[in-house]
């Protein structure tokens, strides 16, 4: 599919799976690209949730320079330092800095203005294996029968960074997961958002859930996992999902409103390397109109102390 921008620029977009995800041919991220071809790519995004640029050549000063062409970057992470010189960007040297992250998410739902997108380039691959799969958290909800979606749209979850550790078996016990695991839980955040949101640019309703959900708001912890487990096989059945075999010079850029994601720990002890930016947020939605609340943890500076004048707005 060719997606018209203007008379001038057009993007090839190619589908790569029939729900989610789409490949964008011919565009060089590190140009100053004019801003029709931004509006296409936000477009894609929007429409396919998660886009894919092959063979392209950034740097984490490019790569932060187009991400604010779509809005402010966060910090690198509510608790996780930043790249040397790089404070919007993440660096998961897996293996050696950074705790493998297989596990279904959306990145840093636990503060109350989860990350509006993020943006990740592949720095070092395996020569096999590391993987990412994405699912579209639209159809999960529309693919609900009817009765789950009225309850979806009337119940609250409770996210949070703090591990349940009875709970939790990391497929990586090495020292430098369980160092990584500490830094990743030296701040606590609670909040309660909405189990499901309304989109603030497509106004299509998405499940919020992940592997930050601790328990649903007024429902006990056995109840909460089973009914959790439901929605949750709604959002990662394979028909929902796009896998994409990484190659050097990837980029992927995906919607966090709208998707779940997971990296496939298969490649041992070989390393892989990937450097992520997030785009600050909003504060979710929910069907009743009523907003995402804070219990702990205040998320200003995460979301605030990179903003720029020049930064794109949603």
């Amino acid at each position: 599919m060719t997606a018209p921008v203007s008379s001038a620029v057009s993007l090839d977009v190619v589908k790569v799976s029939g729900n989610i995800g789409a490949e964008i041919h011919g565009v060089d991220l590190s140009a100053d690209l004019p801003a029709p071809a931004i509006e296409a790519i936000r477009a894609a995004l929007l429409e396919h949730k998660v886009i894919f640029f092959r063979g392209q050549d950034l740097d984490a000063a490019r790569q932060e320079r187009f991400a604010r062409r779509f809005g402010s970057p966060t910090t690198a992470h509510p608790t996780i330092p930043s790249l040397d010189g790089a404070p919007a960007v993440l660096d998961l040297d897996y293996g050696r800095t950074a705790g493998r992250a297989n596990h279904w998410h959306t990145d840093v739902t636990f503060v109350q203005r989860p990350p509006l997108g993020s943006i990740l380039r592949a720095v070092t691959l395996p020569p096999y294996g590391g993987d990412t799969v994405w699912a579209n958290t639209v159809t999960a909800y529309e693919r609900l029968p009817k009765e789950l979606r009225t309850l979806a749209d009337e119940l609250w979850a409770v996210h949070s960074n703090a591990y349940d550790y009875a709970a939790y078996k990391p497929s990586d016990d090495s020292e430098a997961a369980r160092r990584h695991r500490e830094i990743f839980t030296s701040t606590e955040y609670v909040t309660e958002h909405p189990v499901v949101r309304v989109h603030p640019e497509t106004g299509e309703r998405s499940l919020v859930l992940g592997g930050f959900v601790r328990r649903f708001v007024g429902w006990n912890a056995d109840d909460s996992r089973e009914l959790f487990k439901l929605f949750q096989s709604y959002v990662t059945s394979l028909e929902n999902t796009v896998r994409w075999r990484w190659a050097p010079g990837d980029v992927a850029f995906w919607d966090n409103r709208a998707t779940q994601h997971y990296a496939v720990a298969d490649y041992g002890t070989l390393a892989r390397r990937v450097q992520r930016i997030t785009l600050a947020g909003d504060t979710p939605v929910a069907v009743d109109g009523s907003t995402s609340r804070s219990v702990t943890g205040d998320d200003t500076a995460y979301n605030t102390a990179l903003a720029q004048p020049g930064d794109a707005t949603q």
